[in-house]
């Protein structure tokens, strides 16, 4: 970490300050023997064997590479391209790209919940196996919703007549957002359906297993589909309005080759600030009251507050 400095993960900026870290894209980089001498650090950390001469520096960055590549529930290592410092700017750009074609559109929406199919999967809470018919599923389900809406909405705006070329151009910048944010809720919840039907566990303050709740499950795919909601919102909206004044900046004006770099560039800097804040939202780890669980659950525990793995 740039900064040791610990903030709770109950406040927003905590938990902004954490997946600052989580999303770092130099964490997809880490060798097999840094992550084991990582892990090794935090072990001995714990078990109060630490070696003569470490730093905090050293912990912090310990557990920020563990954090980044671990999955909390599984203890393994999350594929590289589905973590969430892994998370592909690029089809992200190609929602937004100016012009597109029919074609296009359609790539890039599959391309981009494709993706999110396989973060969703890799980031899920784990406590429960799924099987591959729930993954398959979820991928068909998000993809057809995306390209469905996305395509739909253009042919719609094409064939009005009441916008002028300039307005409808604008209009269309703006489209991709209610496609991928629809899809994006399908994916979460046709991807993690599982946990619905199955439950995930919910521990007490000792970190034990009390039991599985359904009820735990669906808290955890409404507030990651909120995420996921949230996420596209300042993509779609912020890279149209920056874009609309560059666009008659005299530089711009004079130089029609920069507007593409340019629009790429104004889009990822929109998403490197979009993607923690979005993630954000929520802790990981969230809390809630055993008495607003199932009644063997509440009854099983003395403590009021039970948490569980929200994914990511």
């Amino acid at each position: 970490m740039g900064v040791n400095v610990f903030l709770p993960q109950s406040t927003f900026l905590g938990r902004l300050r954490h997946f600052i870290d989580i999303i770092d894209p130099s964490t997809l980089f880490v060798t097999e023997s840094r992550l084991r001498e990582c892990i090794k650090l935090l072990d001995d950390f714990k078990q109060g064997n630490l070696p003569p001469g470490i730093t905090d520096h050293q912990l912090w960055e310990a557990q920020k590479v563990k954090q980044a590549i671990i999955h909390p529930d599984t203890g393994e290592k999350i594929f590289m391209p589905f973590r969430m410092s892994g998370k592909s700017i690029e089809q992200v750009v190609g929602l937004l790209l100016p012009n597109q074609t029919l074609a296009s559109t359609v790539f890039w929406q599959w391309l981009n919940q494709s993706h999110n199919a396989c973060v969703n999967y890799a980031n899920r809470n784990a406590t429960k196996p799924t099987p591959t018919s729930k993954f398959i599923q979820g991928y068909v389900g998000a993809v057809t919703s995306a390209v469905s809406i996305a395509v739909g909405l253009n042919v719609l705006i094409e064939k009005s007549s009441k916008f002028n070329p300039a307005t409808r151009l604008f209009i269309q910048r703006f489209i991709p957002f209610p496609a991928v944010a629809s899809a994006n809720i399908c994916n979460v919840a046709l991807m993690r359906h599982n946990e619905l039907s199955e439950g995930i566990d919910v521990l007490d303050s000792k970190g034990n297993v009390v039991g599985s709740s359904r009820i735990a499950a669906k808290h955890a795919l409404i507030e990651t589909a909120l995420t996921r909601v949230a996420l596209p919102l300042p993509i779609f909206v912020l890279p149209p309005i920056i874009m609309a004044f560059l666009e008659k900046l005299p530089l711009m004006q004079a130089h029609r080759r920069m507007m593409l770099p340019v629009h790429s560039l104004v889009c990822l800097a929109v998403f490197g600030l979009s993607l923690p804040l979005a993630i954000s939202l929520f802790p990981q780890m969230s809390e809630i009251e055993a008495s607003h669980l199932e009644p063997e659950i509440a009854m099983a525990t003395d403590c009021k507050v039970l948490t569980y793995n929200k994914g990511l």
